[in-house]
């Protein structure tokens, strides 16, 4: 049952929007009650990334992201934002080792995951199992660029295409997605520049994250967004102090408790006025 005035959001749409030149929103999430509250916010894709691994269950890489948990809480998601369109990421080791595994696991992301369209880190040495993705009727957005699941190879996150060899590598990259059939395209921390080359090759919607202004669409990590990480990234500007405003509610309702002041409605709320970051 729809929980927003929102019209639903699909593929389609997305094309649609990236062909008019009007930007489109993305922003991840895990759970049903944030997605539902991101919907009637009018969030355009909700992407249910291996950060949960990060920012939900504790990690500190992205590659510790069990497939089972991530395709539950892409479920639930879709649960919580039915008109929305939902992107699910294919956490490590998914799709790396065998094609066959890596369309049944995709599968289980459309079937069990209620997911729209799935994203893959990929280089262009990934073509034929996009392509098999894509010709069992697997939606795939291609994600180039920085791609956190091989930060083991560089000692951490790191930014891309910095150099003309390696900025020249990810544009083949990107090209040769959508020439697999990848229906949109992600790239991660690289310059403008290259973010530009990128559009001028390729027709599919382009999502940035530290990518420029330039693509049609952008996402971020929500804790960054809302201001609940510890360290984000250069790139991430928070838009409010969630951080802030927990302490201070779950202070307050430990004064409520200790002053045995739980039975009757409150004559103030306990979260205080969230302050928008300017």
């Amino acid at each position: 049952m729809p929980n927003s005035q929102h019209p639903r959001i699909t593929l389609k749409t997305i094309r649609q929007m990236a062909d008019r030149g009007e930007p489109f929103a993305c922003l991840t999430c895990y759970d049903a009650t944030t997605a539902r509250w991101l919907q009637r916010a009018g969030v355009h894709v909700l992407l249910v990334g291996d950060t949960a691994a990060e920012v939900i269950l504790g990690f500190d890489r992205t590659i510790d992201m069990p497939l089972d948990v991530l395709i539950a809480l892409t479920a639930a998601v879709k649960r919580g934002a039915p008109d929305t369109l939902v992107m699910a990421d294919m956490p490590f080791m998914s799709y790396h080792a065998n094609e066959d595994d890596a369309v049944t696991n995709a599968a289980r992301f459309l079937t069990e995951g209620l997911a729209d369209i799935v994203k893959l880190e990929v280089t262009k040495a990934f073509g034929t199992v996009v392509s098999k993705l894509v010709r069992a009727g697997i939606p795939v957005c291609a994600h180039v660029g920085s791609r956190p699941q091989t930060a083991a190879l560089t000692s951490g996150y790191t930014g891309a295409g910095r150099t003309l060899q390696s900025a020249d590598s990810i544009l083949e990259d990107a090209i040769a997605m959508e020439k697999a059939g990848a229906s949109m395209l992600l790239a991660e921390a690289i310059p403008a520049d290259l973010t530009k080359r990128i559009l001028a090759a390729t027709k599919v919607p382009l999502i940035g994250i530290g990518a420029g202004q330039q693509t049609h669409g952008q996402v971020l990590v929500l804790q960054d967004l809302l201001g609940l990480s510890e360290k984000p990234p250069v790139f991430a500007q928070s838009v409010a102090n969630f951080g802030d405003a927990l302490v201070q509610a779950g202070q307050e309702w430990v004064r409520r408790v200790k002053n045995r002041d739980v039975g009757t409605p409150p004559k103030t709320p306990i979260v205080p006025q969230i302050q928008t970051e300017t």
